[in-house]
């Protein structure tokens, strides 16, 4: 019971973040929609087509940012929660991931908008337009684009995920090579699933940064090993998948 009154605490806590930055969001969501209607071509207007889709889709921003600035309180709140099971070590390295873990996720979203958005939206907008003239609700536009930046910026937290665990002793550099060919695999599977389409095109956007991010995370794990043993990353073995 006293764990159950520790969680309903800790999320009271968590609610009252989101509903504050949530309020304090609705006056500058405006912002945001200039931000994210930046990444559409010029030529194609975004439209809404129901009474209360323009007033929903405005609320659920102004949601998203509000969660997206209250998440620091969250996390923090998480780790303060598993605090008490970890030992001294672990929390020390909890704590310094933190910073990491903020750093992360912007360079996720943000390599989402510069980089993914453009080609992606440019595919998608105008596959078919000899076919169909394309007229985007705002409602859909602003889903497609936030859930996609929000996972992306998710994705990019692997590294830091490996590094810990590599803190830890629960994998090691060596282990990870032996799976390089799953993690190919796995980066794939997760482009399909976070792009909003089947093609390879947008698959492959995806899928190769989180490639990159492995063998990132791969390093991390083989620096966060102890000097004394610490050895040379051994090649990945030609073995078959």
């Amino acid at each position: 019971m006293g764990h159950l009154r520790e969680v309903r605490r800790r999320l009271l806590y968590c609610v009252i973040a989101v509903t504050l930055t949530t309020g304090v969001s609705f006056f500058f969501a405006r912002y945001v929609f200039d931000f994210l209607a930046s990444r559409a071509p010029a030529d194609i207007p975004l439209i809404y087509t129901h009474v209360t889709e323009m007033l929903g889709t405005y609320i659920k921003v102004a949601l998203y940012c509000g969660v997206a600035l209250a998440l620091p309180f969250i996390i923090y709140q998480v780790v303060m929660f598993v605090a008490p099971a970890l030992t001294r070590a672990e929390k020390r390295y909890a704590y310094t991931l933190l910073p990491g873990a903020a750093l992360f996720f912007i360079a996720g979203v943000s390599f989402a908008y510069f980089i993914l958005l453009p080609p992606a939206l440019n595919f998608l907008l105008g596959f078919g337009g000899d076919i169909a003239i394309p007229m985007i609700s705002i409602g859909n536009y602003t889903s497609v684009l936030v859930k996609l930046m929000f996972w992306i910026g998710a994705v990019f937290e692997i590294p830091l995920v490996m590094y810990f665990l590599g803190k830890l002793g629960i994998v090691s550099p060596t282990w990870l090579l032996k799976k390089w060919k799953w993690s190919v695999l796995l980066a794939f599977l997760l482009g399909a699933i976070i792009t909003p389409t089947m093609d390879p095109v947008n698959q492959t956007l995806v899928a190769l940064p989180i490639v990159v991010l492995y063998l990132l995370g791969t390093l991390l794990v083989w620096i966060a090993q102890p000097s004394k043993k610490r050895v040379a990353l051994p090649e990945a073995p030609a073995e078959p998948l």
